[in-house]
């Protein structure tokens, strides 16, 4: 097996309703798409990054929720891409593997259907929507989720077990998981902005993002997936290890799994929630390892927090920054936050707005979740 590629992907979010309009929205320093909105937690105004465009509707009320018109969204956009794969290989050895932690939470809670809220639910909801008759899970590893899901189809692909998986993640705005945030007293009524010194806290978005994995390369724009690396802490169920021990092991891992230097990395796609923990331990991960080296950004502060979309999405995101046919003059995505770094935190190349690389043959994508869940994906523009 030569290899894993994207072939074909798709994404959605507060910032546009594909991936070309979210990757130059990202760019723009003018642009502000999270949303002022009260009713929420009903009184109290909190930001949130919510999808604005029209969705399709779902007739089928076992799997009618509002992230499955997400993740359906997302399959139009590379609905032929997706066909002629099906025309190739037999639907037994198609896989679907779909990353998400609210599924349909709220949905469940108005009618009262518990498959509705069943973790796998989005995947069966795209196994049955296109006929597929093989493997399919759902994945919620908090917010590791969306590179988990890579991880797991990757072993499906080298195993023998799919010839092509469609994998991704998706979440939308839930009650249950903001409830949450706001009795951990880290969701920000301001725009979270991360790595500053002024920072206090996360905004929740959602979204989708859907990709097309194969053995082989199909077009002269697919993505490798190069490495991954996974760990664990044992530290606390909701706080990261301060010094960032087995974030910054996962980085190792990734580059290990990729046979990649350090210095073969030209873009990092940082997790940066903008809580003071989340933080310090991402800076002192990524500074351990890199230095303040390479450039890096967190997307967060424009899309909002998507929990188990969040990383399907910035996995989408990296792929436009390798995409030649988006991004033909090597923009990096830009860090937006208000430019006063907090200075006890190691220093850490945060990209400035209309900050270009001279190549970008590999990003790297940082996730890292409760329960001490860590996960790094490394992606190529071969």
């Amino acid at each position: 097996m030569n290899g894993v590629y994207i072939n074909s992907y798709s994404a959605v979010s507060n910032l546009g309703d594909d991936i070309s309009s979210m990757f130059f929205h990202a760019l723009d320093e003018r642009s502000n798409f999270l949303t002022l909105d009260d009713t929420v937690i009903r009184g109290e105004p909190f930001y949130f990054g919510e999808i604005k465009t029209s969705l399709p509707k779902i007739d089928d009320e076992k799997y009618n929720t509002r992230c499955n018109s997400i993740l359906l969204h997302c399959f139009e956009k590379i609905e032929n891409e997706i066909n002629t794969a099906l025309t190739k290989y037999d639907k037994s050895r198609v896989g679907v593997v779909i990353a998400s932690t609210n599924s349909g939470v709220d949905e469940y809670a108005l009618r009262g259907d518990v498959d509705l809220a069943q973790i796998g639910n989005p995947a069966a909801f795209l196994r049955k929507y296109l006929g597929l008759t093989g493997f399919f899970c759902g994945i919620s590893s908090a917010c590791t989720s969306g590179i988990k899901a890579f991880s797991t189809a990757r072993r499906l692909l080298s195993h023998d077990v799919c010839d092509a998986v469609i994998v991704g993640g998706v979440d939308s705005v839930s009650r249950t998981p903001v409830y949450g945030f706001h009795s951990l007293e880290i969701l920000s009524g301001e725009q979270t902005i991360p790595f500053s010194k002024n920072r206090n806290g996360i905004n929740i978005g959602e979204g989708g993002a859907l990709f097309l994995l194969e053995k082989e390369k199909t077009s002269a724009n697919s993505i490798k997936l190069c490495g991954i690396g996974e760990t664990s802490d044992a530290y606390h169920c909701a706080t990261p290890d301060p010094e960032g021990i087995q974030s910054s092991r996962a980085i190792e891992l990734a580059l290990e799994d990729s046979g990649l230097d350090r210095g073969d990395i030209d873009y990092i796609n940082l997790h940066g929630t903008g809580t003071v923990t989340n933080d310090l331990m991402e800076a002192n991960a990524v500074y351990r390892v890199f230095g303040d080296k390479v450039p890096a950004s967190s997307t967060k502060s424009q899309t909002g927090h998507c929990l188990g979309a969040s990383a399907a999405l910035e996995s989408a995101l990296c792929c436009a920054i390798l995409d030649k046919s988006i991004n033909k003059e090597h923009y990096l995505l830009p860090h937006r936050y208000d430019n006063v770094y907090d200075d006890k935190l190691p220093v850490i190349s945060l990209v400035k707005y209309g900050q270009r690389a001279d190549n970008i043959k590999y990003v790297m994508n940082n996730a890292f979740g409760f329960g001490g869940s860590n996960a790094v994906m490394i992606l190529g523009g071969e």
